[in-house]
């Protein structure tokens, strides 16, 4: 039973998806653009973001699930004269959403740190770079993946 368990949980892991990221300044209404891959079931990927014309790289690391799975068991039910032994395969979603961090350099040296959450495939986030300025991040799954 153990093993079916673990085989549907890896099962119903995700699937490789791209997001499209869109940044905006605390300062400013200009949009910067960024991608995100997650390969599936691995917790991190590559992500890059370009700001005036800086290109970032990086990689994003899930510090939290969105869901969590357990096995619950249970004690005696009892329906008229039959008793039953109850448990049972559980999911629990994080109202948070999934947590990443993710760290992105410049070729110049310079850095890119971002916090980001994703819950249903979209999510919200926050990048700040080395001198302090602070993005707003929205991430939607991207229309077409990158060639």
């Amino acid at each position: 039973m153990r093993a079916f368990i673990l085989v549907a949980a890896l099962g119903l892991a995700g699937c490789a998806t791209d997001y499209q990221l869109q940044l905006m300044p605390h300062d400013s209404g200009k949009i910067y653009y960024g991608t995100a891959h997650d390969p599936g079931n691995h917790g991190e990927g590559p992500i890059a973001i370009t700001i005036d014309g800086k290109a970032y790289a990086g990689t994003w690391v899930q510090a939290t699930y969105d869901y969590s799975n357990g096995y619950v068991s249970g004690g005696i039910g009892w329906w008229g004269h039959h008793g039953a032994i109850g448990g049972g395969f559980v999911s629990m979603d994080n109202p948070q959403g999934a947590m990443s961090k993710a760290l992105l350099t410049a070729p110049d040296g310079s850095g890119l740190r971002c916090d980001l959450r994703v819950s249903g495939g979209r999510g919200d986030g926050m990048c700040r770079d080395d001198q302090n300025r602070t993005y707003d991040v929205q991430i939607r799954p991207a229309a077409h993946p990158p060639q």
